[in-house]
C-alpha cells in the first residue's frame, strides 16, 4: 500500500490566484505558511517558517478564491505533487499540494464565513439559522413525557 498525503494549517502568503483551465474549469493556487517552534542545542528558542505551494480545482477553487485572502487561516488535506522543467538548460522542480479537503481557520472579524465551515458550507452557512439572532432554530419538543409505546419501532 502506498501514502500519499499532506495535512498543513496555516496562513494564506498571498491572495489566491484564480485561472481557468480549456475546459472550463477553475485552478487556484496561493501559498500558505507554517510556522515551528522549537529549542536548539544551546536551548534557546528559534523559530522557522515553511512555505507550501497549494492548488485547488472546480468547486474548491470557487470557494477559496471568493472567501480566502493574504493572511486568512486554512487548513488543508490533499496529495503531494511534484512538476519538474528545463528552462535555460537548468531543471527546475515545484512541489505542491493537491487539494481534497479544506476548512477554513477562525474568522478574524468583519463579514465572511464563519468559523469551521468548510469547503461545501459557504453558501448555507446561514440555513437552520434565526435571522435576528444568528443562533440556531430548535424544534419545539412536547412537554409531556414520551411514552415509548408510542414509538413506532
Amino acid at each position: 500500500m502506498y501514502l500519499n498525503k499532506a495535512m498543513i494549517y496555516g496562513n494564506l502568503t498571498r491572495d489566491p490566484e484564480v485561472k481557468s483551465l480549456p475546459s472550463g474549469m477553475q485552478v487556484c493556487s496561493f501559498s500558505v505558511a507554517t510556522n515551528r517552534t522549537y529549542n536548539d542545542r544551546d536551548g534557546k528558542r528559534q523559530e522557522s517558517v515553511d512555505y507550501h505551494n497549494i492548488v485547488a480545482f472546480g468547486k474548491q477553487a470557487e470557494v477559496i478564491s471568493k472567501y480566502l485572502t493574504k493572511g486568512s487561516g486554512v487548513y488543508v488535506e490533499g496529495r503531494l505533487q511534484t512538476q519538474s522543467w528545463e528552462k535555460d538548460g537548468v531543471k527546475h522542480y515545484r512541489t505542491e499540494i493537491i487539494v481534497d479537503k479544506f476548512e477554513f481557520g477562525p474568522k478574524s472579524g468583519g463579514s465572511g464565513v464563519p468559523a469551521g465551515a468548510s469547503q461545501g458550507a459557504a453558501s448555507s452557512a446561514g440555513a437552520g439559522a434565526d435571522s435576528r439572532s444568528g443562533a440556531p432554530v430548535l424544534p419545539e419538543y412536547p412537554s409531556e413525557d414520551i411514552n415509548p409505546e408510542d414509538i413506532p419501532f
